[in-house]
């Protein structure tokens, strides 16, 4: 299978460019929803000290292995890992991880898109005054009624699925490149004019700092560590095809190493400056920062419900989510579009209106799962929790494990060396030691923990 010297979907324009794209990729939901619930639940600055170590030790190797192999294969994932395995003279069984990574996409995005579907619809209820003045039950009431009418959730759902498969139907510079040239900026400066307003709360934002940035490692637990382990991973977009597929539209000019350390700062910074812009709302109104997943639509709309100007600046909060929804979603479904261009020879707005249909009618389980089919369950789970763990403890931690196999241990010294460019002798094996040795580790002991294979063993033999 021949490797093609340029993607025939085209290229960034510039290194810029790309570092907007898959900042935009992994910056999601995840960045401005569940970092500050579980830095919350794990005791704060501990908690975030052990995640910065593990997003440069774990993170960043793996991300510069899927940009290398995306870029050096200039093919959407599937075709990318058939033509360098045939490259390295490696199984051709290869090519199925890059399928993995197409699939995960797929199914992240069905149920992603019913949870940014609910962000809209929060952006008038805040911006029109529904929770001005709401009781802590009375936010609640509200997020039910949202999530027990399916009419409801099914408009906001294809309306976010709609937005997402326009942007990618244009196509990489068009489309994609276009459209992160004014979603990422708009996410920083409306991230930034949230934390301004929360450091008017005074001593509540000391109190968010010192949360954040004091270390307690009294209150960082076993299962703490792993779970900043597990987010350093998941935060990144990696193990999905997405990353790997921005990579082929790569310029050969550009450095791995560097646009990958930018777009790792460029998340971080987002996580932080979302905590920041949490926490002091959440301390000012007498609120748990560990109160988990509902922090977002249960505890914070109370916080804006109640103070001067609320309904504007909560209106902003649900915006930057839409946004960080939208930049995330067009990079889950670009390699699954990729795919059917490349291998059917499928028209790229064809295969858009295919594959928002199939991703769009795969929602439906997830969107019913919060009321009609809410007692429908298998192994204690709904619809919508049985594909989240999937791809998020099986698909992704087994995906980026593979890659960092297939790139640290099936590529060979001369083409990864080649590939990244790396001058500096000792930062290139430096790289190759992380990626061969202590990411797979890593990941494995994340996918160990998060599967419950080990308690499955313990429980067994005793």
């Amino acid at each position: 299978m021949s490797r093609p010297l340029k993607s025939v979907h085209g290229e960034w324009t510039s290194r810029w460019a790309f570092i907007l794209a898959a900042t935009g990729a992994a910056v999601g939901l995840g960045n401005i929803w569940k970092f500050p619930y579980i830095a919350g639940e794990y005791g704060g600055g501990a908690f975030v000290l052990v995640y910065l170590a593990c997003i440069f030790a774990i993170g960043v190797p793996i991300m510069m292995a899927e940009i290398l192999i995306g870029r050096r294969g200039r093919q959407n994932p599937f075709n990318s890992l058939a033509s360098l395995a045939e490259e390295e003279k490696a199984s051709s069984l290869w090519k199925y991880l890059g399928f993995g990574g197409v699939l995960a996409g797929f199914l992240i995005l069905s149920y992603y898109s019913v949870i940014a579907g609910q962000a809209i619809a929060y952006v008038p209820r805040l911006l029109f005054g529904v929770f001005e003045g709401v009781t802590p039950d009375g936010a609640r009431n509200l997020h039910l009624a949202l999530i027990q009418d399916p009419e409801k959730l099914l408009a906001w759902h294809t309306l976010f699925m709609m937005l997402t498969m326009l942007i990618v139907s244009r196509g990489v510079q068009r489309g994609l490149e276009k459209s992160v040239r004014f979603l990422m900026p708009a996410l920083f400066l409306i991230l930034l004019i949230l934390v301004a307003y929360a450091y008017q709360t005074g001593v509540y934002f000391n109190q968010a700092v010192t949360f954040l940035f004091k270390p307690d490692f009294s209150r960082l637990t076993t299962e703490g560590v792993l779970t900043a382990m597990g987010h350093a991973f998941f935060t990144l977009s990696l193990g999905m095809g997405a990353i790997m597929v921005y990579g082929s539209y790569l310029p050969k000019k550009a450095s791995i190493l560097k646009v990958s350390l930018a777009i790792s700062f460029m998340d971080t910074a987002v996580a932080i400056l979302a905590g920041l812009a949490i926490f002091p709302l959440v301390f000012a109104n007498g609120m748990s920062p560990g109160a988990g997943p509902s922090l977002i639509f249960e505890t914070l709309p109370i916080a804006f419900g109640h103070m001067e100007n609320g309904a504007f600046f909560g209106a902003m909060f649900f915006l930057l989510l839409v946004f960080a929804g939208l930049s995330s979603a067009i990079a889950l479904v670009e390699p699954v579009v990729t795919w059917l261009v490349e291998n059917f020879e499928i028209k790229r707005l064809n295969a858009c209106i295919w594959v928002g249909i199939l991703v769009w009618l795969l929602g439906l389980l997830s969107l019913f799962s919060f009321n009609v089919l809410k007692d429908w369950t298998w192994l204690d789970m709904t619809a919508f929790e049985l594909l989240d763990y999937l791809t998020a403890n099986i698909m992704l931690p087994l995906g980026g494990m593979l890659i960092a196999i297939f790139a640290g241990w099936t590529m060979s010294q001369r083409s990864t060396q080649e590939e990244l460019g790396i001058k500096s002798y000792l930062i290139y094996h430096e790289w190759r030691f992380l990626v061969r040795y202590v990411t797979p580790i890593a990941i494995f002991v994340v996918f160990v923990s998060l599967t419950g294979v080990l308690d499955f063993v313990f429980d067994y033999f005793n």
